[in-house]
């Protein structure tokens, strides 16, 4: 009897944006040491990703998809909309030649959250489809709630203050307020982007980039909520050895950070996407100054709106900062936060960011803006108690405080005693054994079997 072909081509296709790209390669190098050939499909005008970058990784296009030039231009929600609705098609074509040339080997699809229109070429073909969340479990949650609510009622409830303090059902401690739609206007819009994302469509599993012992309850109502498996099998950054930041990352800071005391460091990274308007750059050098704690503080090009960036400074807190701190245009993140003269992160919230500030045994202050950055800074504040909030305007006296509450004060003491905890739990979950473990190896379990 002849023997079926293995499958064993996984075609990823990631959202082309730096946050959710990470993971995604970060996933596609732990099924590749699996076993599994990787192909990435990627949109047209955003050829973010190379085999340059990802040795072995074959990339494949696809065409005729709307650049995240336009981003800014509709807003996230209808970019994403229009991405969908546009890609759907093209898409199909993607696989189609995949297939002509290859043979059919793929055995999966494995689409960001956001990419939701490659469900409908999984259908067509007949071939596995796993959609992949780049955010928390508790983000996920919080989606499939908002995709059930009526975006009219919702807005009209949310004007009485005891609705927004009311703590939504089995999802303790979130409440009302805390849900990610900050950002996310107009909210009619965001719902119908919630429900899509919510839409499992023939997918037959979803894989999280978490950890259970962060997240249990919300892994658990994910699967209940959703009727398909959930694999939690983060924090992908841990195994993985390809560095896949879009911006060319400056190593000369470990120079610097391995002149500093342990602990006593503070260092500044709001993301990729964030915009600071000059004042608070100012008021945010003259509250570290003060601090009197050495500092590393990333200000990407750009992200200073009508400025490159701290030669807007005048020039008596230029030199202050000089000689206090070390400013960079891109940081190695994950080396920095394992560094031991790190002692804490003040981050937008991100969850690539919470992740690598956990495993490296960092507690964080909390500067989140919008969507779910607002979620995962509570959960840091109220749940795991590993960092606080900052809100309001950046001042100065503000930002000198937090620091020294964080790097100096007892409270910044506990708050480091958890997060190493949490490190511990989080590093034998990856170990044989581990939840994120059994979680991988389980899913290639199922992908060899098919």
């Amino acid at each position: 009897m002849e023997k079926r072909s293995e499958k064993k081509r996984i075609v990823l296709v990631p959202l082309p944006l730096q946050g959710h790209i990470t993971p995604m390669m970060q996933l596609g190098q732990a099924l590749n040491l699996k076993g599994f050939s990787i192909t990435v499909a990627q949109g047209e005008f955003d050829q973010v990703c190379s085999s340059q970058h990802f040795p072995g990784f074959q990339f494949v296009t696809i065409p005729e998809s709307i650049p995240v030039s336009q981003l800014e231009r509709f807003g996230p929600v209808e970019f994403l909309i229009k991405l969908n609705k546009t890609s759907e098609a093209s898409f199909k074509d993607c696989i189609a030649q995949l297939l002509l040339q290859q043979g059919n080997d793929i055995a999966c699809i494995i689409y960001d959250d956001l990419m939701y229109f490659c469900g409908a070429a999984a259908k067509e073909f007949n071939l596995q489809s796993i959609i992949f969340s780049t955010t928390s479990a508790s983000h996920k949650v919080c989606i499939t709630v908002l995709s059930k609510l009526d975006a009219e009622k919702f807005l009209i409830d949310m004007e009485d203050h005891k609705v927004q303090d009311m703590v939504v059902e089995n999802l303790h401690p979130v409440r009302y307020k805390d849900l990610p739609t900050s950002g996310m206007e107009p909210l009619e819009r965001f719902i119908d982007l919630c429900t899509e994302k919510s839409n499992k469509r023939t997918a037959f599993a979803l894989i999280v980039n978490t950890v259970t012992c962060l997240e249990s309850s919300s892994v658990t109502r994910l699967q209940k909520e959703l009727g398909i498996a959930v694999y939690p099998l983060g924090p992908l950054h841990i195994a993985s050895s390809i560095n896949s930041s879009l911006l060319e990352e400056d190593m000369s800071c470990i120079e610097w950070l391995n002149k500093q005391k342990a602990r006593s460091v503070i260092y500044i990274s709001l993301g990729s996407i964030v915009l600071m308007e000059s004042k608070e750059v100012l008021e945010m050098a003259w509250g570290l100054c003060n601090s009197n704690q050495p500092f590393l503080w990333v200000i990407r090009p750009g992200s200073v709106l009508g400025s490159e960036g701290i030669e807007s400074l005048p020039e008596k807190v230029s030199k202050m900062v000089s000689e206090r701190g070390y400013i960079m245009k891109q940081a190695p993140q994950i080396e920095v936060l394992g560094h031991p003269a790190v002692g804490g992160f003040w981050s937008h919230c991100g969850w690539n960011s919470i992740l690598e500030s956990i495993v490296g045994g960092v507690p964080m202050i909390c500067r989140p803006f919008k969507g779910e950055q607002k979620l995962n800074a509570m959960y840091i504040e109220s749940v795991w108690r590993i960092g606080f909030k900052v809100e309001g305007e950046v001042e100065r006296g503000v930002v000198e405080r937090a620091v020294k509450r964080l790097i100096v004060d007892e409270k910044g003491v506990g708050m480091r005693e958890r997060v190493l905890v949490l490190k511990e739990k989080i590093e034998a979950s990856v170990k044989s054994g581990g939840s994120s473990y059994n979680a991988l190896d389980e899913l290639v379990k199922h992908l060899k079997a098919e």
